[in-house]
């Protein structure tokens, strides 16, 4: 039993922060709804401090939003937020893809094609948490290979945003005209074709952007 330690606090606050972050992005937790650290740290198991701190970053990111002394609730989905920061992760994509492509081996390659083969599958299946799973999946190939890590926190941080209203779009029986963006940007990046894998990438991300347009303030 030696090998069993209390897990570090860190740990149980990171651990609130994913699990919470990723029912506000699924719509679990819908827009405008009131959080209450007791009841969600009830529902985990855990204490509230770390859920309290979990609130914290989410309201540094924009997906919750706080009156102290009053309430804590999830933010609406603002069509200007998500443009912003698909800005931002779009960005950053460019940055890395510059650098990664020269670095790319073969089994980057093959990892990035089997992501896409998953998203393809997924989009034409349905299921949404799939395919923005391989989505990221792929991207976070060249993000790796990049060796970024501050490119790699601010696409982290800003993601979710933009896969929040992904969601909405996709349950509305929207359709995703990625797969084939994807497949351009593997070609390209096989090729050793850096500008060219920067260009389909901007097109990704112009593409996501896009997806803000019609939205109304939830």
């Amino acid at each position: 039993m030696e090998a069993l330690r209390p897990v570090p606090r860190t740990l149980l606050r990171d651990r609130a922060y994913e699990v919470i972050r990723d029912a506000i992005v699924a719509g679990e937790i819908e827009p405008g709804t009131v959080v209450r650290d007791a009841d969600l740290a009830e529902r985990l198991g855990l204490s509230r401090a770390p859920v309290r701190e979990a609130f914290s970053r989410l309201v540094d990111e924009g997906l919750l939003e706080s009156k102290p002394q009053s309430y804590t609730r999830v933010t609406p989905v603002v069509a200007a937020e998500v443009r912003d920061a698909a800005a931002v992760v779009g960005a950053m994509h460019e940055l890395v893809t510059r650098v990664a492509v020269p670095r790319l081996r073969a089994a980057d390659l093959d990892e990035m094609r089997a992501a896409n083969g998953r998203f393809a599958l997924a989009v034409t299946g349905g299921d949404v948490d799939a395919a923005l799973r391989a989505d990221d999946e792929l991207h976070d190939v060249l993000v790796r290979v990049s060796g970024n890590r501050a490119a790699a926190a601010t696409v982290a941080r800003y993601t979710p945003l933009i896969r929040r209203l992904e969601r909405r779009r996709f349950g509305e029986g929207g359709s995703c005209r990625s797969a084939g963006l994807h497949e351009r940007l593997i070609e390209a990046c096989a090729d050793g074709d850096t500008e060219g894998a920067v260009r389909v990438t901007v097109a990704i991300w112009h593409t996501l952007a896009d997806l803000a347009d019609p939205v109304d303030p939830a």
